[in-house]
């Protein structure tokens, strides 16, 4: 078991990691949190000496690209009826809509979320009052996994710790604990001092779960593993920040570069010859109050403006949003075309989209099988039944907005070709016998013809628009359309 001192000496070193450090500024700028909200302005005064400016405007606005783009591919990811676990066994799928439900897919939300905005992010398997295993999002940042001695094959600890509150104003008070592949140990932390076991723990060490049933007697389960698991955002665990950090520290540098200078330049320019006034401050009150000031018959004001050259700078923010999409793989809402948006650009203005999201499906259902592992032994075990993982499929019906007039055409379309398909079998019904005339029909309007065929004609000699007539109400009458 790991000592106090070994505890607080892996949590440092892991929180000081480069792989964490990473992964916060990923967790940062899906916040809204970029660099520039540091942004300072500095000058040399009259000595050589850097000085901060403290008077010239220095305007911060982040512009979110990334939350945007983790936020559009994790719903891209989870469109569709909700139901990406499945079989085709309907016992077995009810027992699995008992575990993968609606709660579920909320926690795959939050995993999807941290996995794609911080590199990677945790799940992890607790046992509800039923008594049954439901899984959990764990903060990655707050996850700390401690490899046995002298090997990288599997994790000989797994490390967890979360902020339980706050006490007297800043006092942090953490919760961790340390867990093995068959018992918890608890312990408490205030801000950054020493570890001490957690006392308000019921027990400690316990086993993984502790669950009580309609009696009111206290049961523990452990899984005989540690019961964590991680999901990558790629090979090397990187934010999907990465690729496009720099385009969006570069739009925000020349967006409120932009503010700062209409900002500095908002006031006119006021040149005065032969002004006839005690004091300077007397004319710029004059020109604010009044609207006008005394000159000689020598004097003159002249009032300049100055010329921001804001093109440059626009085309610019027009070259890095395009990048951030574009390197960013996601899709643009505010692109415009050239007015005839049809599936088929649709579709291409989702294909970055799309591949994105296709290696993330990849490392999800590889995922998916380790929790379902779990979730079929504990089915098994309890209803005495043997299913198997080949028992269960993945669907990711991901939805993609579509023209409806496009729809509708292809209706249509479909509709006449159907008609057209029907009308040349009636044509040769006379050399056909009646089954293969029903049959064939069956087939183009997706019938199942074992489920009608009984309620059909018996009588051979019968003619076959007999048939035919009892599949009038379903037959198209010429194409559906609206206009015909």
């Amino acid at each position: 078991m790991l000592t106090v001192q070994e505890i607080q000496s892996l949590i440092e070193e892991d929180i000081s990691s480069e792989k964490k450090r990473l992964a916060r500024i990923g967790e940062r700028y899906y916040n809204g949190e970029h660099d520039i909200l540091n942004y300072r302005i500095y000058y040399y005064d009259a000595d050589g000496k850097l000085q901060l400016d403290r008077f010239k405007s220095n305007i911060r606005i982040s512009h979110p690209f990334f939350t945007e783009l983790v936020d559009q591919q994790v719903q891209y990811m989870l469109s569709g009826d909700g139901n990406i676990i499945r079989s085709d066994i309907p016992e077995l799928q009810t027992e699995l809509d008992a575990y993968f439900d609606d709660d579920f897919y909320s926690e795959v939300y939050e995993l999807l979320i941290g996995a794609v905005s911080k590199g990677f992010e945790y799940m992890c398997a607790v046992t509800n009052a039923e008594g049954k295993t439901q899984f959990e999002c764990a903060d990655s940042m707050g996850v700390v996994e401690v490899r046995a001695k002298d090997t990288d094959d599997g994790c000989e600890y797994f490390i967890y710790w979360y902020v339980d509150r706050i006490e007297k104003g800043r006092k942090q008070i953490k919760r961790i604990q340390v867990w093995d592949s068959q018992q918890v140990y608890f312990y408490v932390q205030a801000d950054e001092g020493k570890i001490f076991p957690d006392d308000s723990a019921e027990r400690n060490p316990c086993p993984h779960t502790v669950f009580t049933d309609p009696r009111g007697r206290k049961y523990g389960k452990s899984f005989g593993f540690i019961p964590f698991w991680r999901l990558d955002n790629g090979r090397k665990q990187v934010s999907g920040l990465k690729p496009i950090k720099d385009l969006i520290d570069d739009y925000d540098l020349m967006a409120c570069s932009l503010s700062n200078n209409l900002q500095d330049f908002t006031d006119a320019l006021y040149v005065v010859a032969g002004f006839q006034g005690n004091n300077l401050d007397e004319m710029i009150q004059n020109i604010k109050a009044k609207k006008h000031i005394g000159v000689d018959n020598g004097g003159a004001i002249d009032i300049k403006t100055v010329d921001i050259p804001y093109q440059a700078r626009q085309v610019k923010l027009e070259l890095d949003e395009k990048n951030i999409y574009r390197f960013g793989m996601g899709f643009n809402s505010v692109q415009l075309g050239d007015g005839n948006i049809t599936n088929i650009v649709i579709k291409s203005r989702y294909a970055l989209l799309d591949l994105k999201c296709n290696k993330l499906e990849i490392r999800l259902k590889q995922f998916f099988r380790k929790l379902l592992k779990v979730v079929l032994q504990e089915i098994n075990a309890a209803d005495d039944s043997d299913y198997q993982m080949k028992d269960v499929y993945f669907v990711f019906d991901r939805e993609v907005m579509t023209n409806a007039q496009d729809n509708a055409e292809i209706e249509k379309t479909d509709a006449e070709k159907q008609q057209v398909q029907i009308n040349t079998i009636l044509s040769v019904a006379n050399v056909l016998d009646n089954e293969t005339v029903i049959q064939t029909i069956c087939e183009i309007l997706d019938i199942d013809y074992e489920a009608i065929k009984d309620k059909l004609p018996k009588d051979e000699e019968q003619d076959t628009e007999q048939a035919v007539q009892e599949l009038g109400s379903i037959v198209p009458d010429g194409g559906g359309g609206p206009d015909e």
